[in-house]
């Protein structure tokens, strides 16, 4: 009888619940449910509707029930940084904000009066990005501090999941490390920081890692979705998820290709996460918290195992996602495969810095984008797909220079990049990456994060030994397409 287990994996626009099994090694995948996703305006800022989300949650766990295939253990992952705090009666106190909200303009001064930036990063290895958690907590102190002093608990968005499930809180460690408030030496909250900072200390508990059982389901869930099972801790980060998935063969060969020297978490092993963001980046076993990591803005995100996630986060597709909505709006319909192969067709030079918070959430990508080229006095895209291509080509770009900075400070030089995720599709958007890097591109799985996800489930089943043999199944299981 075969074992199965459910990876529900949500991102910024949807949601998916995948089934995975594992035979004879080989790992299969089942989707049987989709839903949609957003962020939507209430109270003035920009939030997440969790019970909406929530509701979607089981009803992807029903469908399993109809199926008759009822999993061993699920795992829920999501977006990073964003939280809830609930009361002592465990309700929720207040909206669940998104990180594309604007309350944390200027939230960074604040903390910089407390700590300077050189500090932060010194102590806790994590990039600067506005809408990082210890940022959003201080728009809380700041403009609802009776929220703040009223929170009994503090749950990233997939703890929060987890808990409804179960009852049982658990604060997940590859998530919590993306809120600047932990440290990479101690490998938990740095509670002097938390102090200095004015946060209430009992928000912060101990970190759990993937693989920890949280809990069964609740009498109340067990008689909505028709069964019972054990909630089990992926990376709840959903880049974390995604790069327990890069598949790498145990003994470094790649099918058609000569021999390579790959080694885990030593910083041979290059990969974009590629969806709404391109994560980019190595896995080391150290933190590099140096100075000149601080200056080409590299973090040290937690990974499986307390691997750490050495990376650049890069604006990645939500500026072609951004402009195919638009286009729809306008009543151009476009899928992505055929905004690739428009872009392929084009010759246009433009280039944009797709990490400019110009592109972060501006009320019309096209019109960011075309404001900057006229600005800049580079040519201005007069088609969808010239303006594909400025953003396809933008991305390599970025990529390029991302490599060259991870080269120069790790010291190594890669011979490929591993695309995980839904952007390893994009074919068009693999060929420049190729060019532009000069590397070997590997493109696959699409479906990383929920493999992730599935993957520490596994492990922590006894489906695999570890993480290099989960590995190992990964590559043998998906297509991988090259580009060169």
């Amino acid at each position: 009888m075969e074992n199965y287990y459910l990876a529900v994996d949500i991102g910024a626009s949807s949601g998916r619940h995948i089934l995975g099994t594992v035979k004879d090694g080989t790992i299969s995948l089942e989707e049987i449910y989709r839903f949609e996703n957003g962020m939507e305006k209430r109270n003035g800022h920009l939030c997440w509707d969790v019970e909406s989300l929530f509701h979607e949650i089981k009803m992807g766990m029903k469908q399993c029930a109809a199926l008759g295939k009822i999993p061993c253990s699920m795992g829920i992952d999501t977006w990073a940084v964003d939280f809830v705090l609930l009361d002592r009666d465990g309700r929720r106190l207040g909206d669940a904000v998104g990180y594309r909200d604007d309350r944390t303009k200027g939230m960074d001064e604040k903390v910089y009066e407390v700590i300077s930036q050189e500090a932060l990063y010194e102590r806790t290895g994590i990039q600067k990005q506005i809408f990082n958690t210890i940022y959003q907590l201080m728009a809380v102190k700041e403009e609802q501090p009776e929220a703040l002093s009223g929170a009994e608990s503090l749950l990233m968005i997939p703890d929060y999941f987890h808990y409804m499930l179960t009852g049982v809180k658990r604060q997940e460690y590859t998530n919590a490390t993306t809120t600047q408030l932990v440290s990479p030496v101690t490998k938990t909250w740095d509670y002097e920081l938390i102090r200095q900072l004015g946060y209430p200390e009992k928000l912060f508990t101990e970190l759990s890692m993937p693989g920890t059982v949280v809990g069964t389901l609740t009498k109340a869930v067990q008689d909505e979705v028709g069964f019972n099972c054990k909630v089990v801790l992926p990376a709840t980060h959903d880049t974390g998820s995604a790069v327990m998935a890069v598949p790498v063969p145990e003994k470094g060969e790649r099918k058609g290709h000569e021999t390579e020297k790959t080694h885990d978490t030593d910083g041979d092993l290059l990969y974009i996460s590629s969806g709404t963001w391109s994560l980019m980046g190595t896995e080391l076993s150290e933190a590099d918290c140096s100075a000149e990591s601080r200056k080409a803005n590299l973090t040290n995100e937690g990974g499986y195992e307390y691997r750490f996630r050495y990376l650049k986060n890069i604006m990645g597709l939500w500026m072609i996602q951004s402009v195919k909505k638009e286009l729809a709006a306008a009543g151009e319909e476009y899928s992505f495969a055929e905004l690739c192969r428009m872009a392929s067709h084009e010759t246009i030079k433009s280039i944009v810095p797709c990490n400019d918070d110009v592109f972060l959430a501006p009320k019309s990508m096209t019109e960011a984008v075309n404001a900057y080229l006229r600005e800049a006095g580079q040519e201005v895209p007069e088609t969808a797909g010239a303006l594909a291509a400025v953003i396809y080509n933008s991305l390599a770009q970025c990529y390029k220079e991302t490599v060259e900075e991870l080269e120069a400070i790790t010291g190594r030089t890669y011979q490929a990049v591993n695309i995980v995720g839904g952007g390893s599709n994009a074919e068009y958007l693999n060929q420049l990456t190729a060019k532009a890097t000069g590397k070997t591109v590997y493109a696959g799985p699409g479906e990383a994060t929920a493999i992730g996800n599935l993957l520490a489930q596994m492990i922590r089943a006894g489906e695999f030994q570890g993480l290099t043999e989960a590995r190992a199944a990964v590559y043998h299981s998906f297509e991988i397409s090259t580009y060169e």
